[in-house]
C-alpha cells in the first residue's frame, strides 16, 4: 500500500456545484484538514457535504462564517474517510466569497 499526502484548494467558490476533491479509484482517503475561508466583507453561510452515489450528506449546514474567518470542517481531532469516487463538495451564500483548502490522505 502506498500513501500519499495531497492538497487542493478552490479560489472564489459559487453557490453550488462546487467539487474540491474526488477519491480516486481503488484508492481510500482520509482528510485531515478541511478549511473554508470567508474573503468577503460581509457574514456568508457556508455548506460542505460527502457526495456517495449520488447522495449528499451533510458535513456542516448553512454555517454561519464571519468577515474575515475560517472554519475548519474537518482535521484536528476530526478525521473523515472517505471511499473510491466519494466527493467533498462545498457552497456559499455569496458567490466568490470563500476558498477552500482540503488536505487528505490517499491510500492506494
Amino acid at each position: 500500500m502506498a500513501n500519499t499526502f495531497k492538497s487542493n484548494v478552490a479560489s472564489s467558490i459559487l453557490t453550488t456545484g462546487n467539487t474540491v476533491y474526488t477519491v480516486p479509484a481503488a484508492t481510500t482517503a482520509t482528510v485531515i484538514g478541511l478549511s473554508l475561508a470567508n474573503k468577503s466583507s460581509s457574514t456568508i453561510t457556508a455548506n460542505a457535504f460527502i457526495t456517495r452515489s449520488s447522495v449528499n450528506y451533510a458535513l456542516i449546514a448553512n454555517v454561519s462564517i464571519v468577515s474575515g474567518s475560517t472554519i475548519l470542517v474537518g482535521g484536528g481531532d476530526q478525521k473523515i474517510v472517505l471511499q473510491a469516487a466519494d466527493s467533498i463538495n462545498v457552497s456559499t451564500s455569496a458567490a466568490t466569497s470563500m476558498d477552500v483548502i482540503i488536505s487528505v490522505l490517499e491510500i492506494t
